[in-house]
């Protein structure tokens, strides 16, 4: 848990509640409705809306919207099922919007 200490961290940009690690990004190439969007391996303090399939670029995947614990601002969506091989590795991880999260300190 030390080493937490030192991580670049991502905030929820209303409250600045600490949703990310940036050492948790596995990348920044993907495109929400809005813009940007930075996949993750992990994300924290977050609430997840009902599971519902939903057709994005790479195909169908059931998703869940992602928001954040303190304030309720959606963040984002996390993928719950890939249905295509090739899209498996997102199964669990989560998508923030790049313009819904902020730079944080940690520690």
């Amino acid at each position: 848990m030390a080493d937490l200490m030192g991580s670049r961290a991502y905030c929820c940009f209303k409250c600045q509640n600490l949703v990310a690690f940036h050492d948790d990004i596995i990348s920044k190439d993907f495109q929400a409705s809005n813009g940007r969007a930075f996949l993750f391996s992990h994300s924290m303090n977050i609430v997840l809306g009902p599971k519902e399939d939903r057709l994005l670029m790479t195909g169908l995947h059931t998703v869940a919207d992602v928001f954040c614990s303190d304030c309720g601002e959606e963040l984002g969506w996390k993928y719950i099922k890939a249905y295509e091989e090739t899209q498996k590795y997102k199964e669990g991880k989560c998508v923030l919007e790049k313009f819904k999260i902020v730079r944080g300190r940690n520690g």
